[in-house]
């Protein structure tokens, strides 16, 4: 059994040189009636947490001379391909044609080679597993692996370091790498709540068939949380330390995305604001006194609004 707090001390020390410590701020807004503190992590490299996964992952392996291989729905695949370009790596990234312009350019600016798949997510990372299996190339998962759920878990640690105060932390999901790597830090210490949006439900239909099952995405945040499967690392840790899910409509994703560019000015992408989502439409409810906060996590708006 993985020692989840000795991984992500080590992935911590390991990646320090090479990611942002993001800000924290304590917001009184959105038309809630109580505070809610909230890490930014959308100002992390390449818009989100990714690059702790991906570069946790590089540092920790041999990396073949074939390099590097990701598929992704837009955000994994910027951030392996840009550890790969920081630490000399070459880089081929599989996206489908639904992460969008803004995500495509962003992969592209680093240099990387990248391969545009007709489909989704699951048709990407077909198509980079027989990369893999041609080449040599060394896979980064975008969710399920330890070394990822390690890197991600780095930012639970590093919250926490930030004087976290919530007894309650909200968290959108996709495949669940970033949730995972929270909840093996958390180890049940505070209540953690899986967000997911209606149309992209993968730990939630896992959590309610026992076990992971393959679910249908869509909706306006598929590109970065449409997984088909939740992650067996993700399912396991929620099974084990009782995270609570909740779903929420595309109408209160983007209305949610509207009140933080309205109110704080932070500019966001739909899953950037599904985890605030679930408070302003009442999908999670604290009880009276219950302290929250909300991962703010996703740049990455596609069209570009400066491109």
């Amino acid at each position: 059994m993985t020692d989840w707090k000795q991984a992500i001390e080590t992935a911590a020390a390991r990646i320090a040189p090479h990611l942002v410590v993001t800000p924290v701020v304590t917001v009184d807004g959105f038309g809630l009636g109580y505070p809610v503190e909230m890490k930014l992590e959308q100002l992390q490299h390449t818009g989100t947490f990714k690059a702790r996964g991906a570069f946790n992952t590089l540092l920790a392996s041999n990396v073949p001379a074939a390099g590097v291989v990701a598929a992704s729905g837009g955000n994994h695949g910027a951030a392996a391909a840009y550890a790969a370009r920081q630490l000399s790596y070459p880089a081929h990234i599989f996206v489908p044609e639904m992460a969008g312009p803004s995500k495509i350019a962003l992969i592209r600016a680093t240099g990387a080679e990248l391969t545009v798949v007709p489909g989704q997510y699951a048709n990407a990372l077909e198509q980079a597993q027989a990369h893999e299996a041609k080449t040599g190339a060394m896979q980064i998962h975008a969710y399920d692996a330890e070394l990822t759920v390690a890197g991600q878990g780095t930012l639970m640690r590093e919250w926490e370091a930030q004087g976290l105060q919530a007894d309650t932390v909200l968290i959108a999901v996709g495949g669940g790498g970033l949730i995972a790597g929270a909840m093996a830090w958390l180890q049940g210490s505070r209540r953690v709540v899986a967000v997911e949006p209606e149309t992209s439900r993968a730990l939630n239909a896992a959590l309610e068939a026992g076990e992971p099952v393959d679910v249908e995405v869509s909706g306006v945040a598929a590109n970065a949380l449409g997984a088909k499967r939740i992650g067996t690392y993700c399912f396991d840790l929620a099974r084990q330390t009782g995270a609570h899910s909740v779903l929420v409509s595309d109408e209160a994703i983007t209305a949610a995305q509207t009140a933080l560019w309205r109110e704080r000015r932070l500019l966001v992408e739909p899953a950037g604001a599904t985890a605030l989502a679930a408070l302003i439409s009442g999908a999670y409810a604290p009880a009276p006194g219950e302290k929250v906060a909300v991962l703010v996590c996703g740049a990455n708006i596609a069209p570009d609004p400066l491109g």
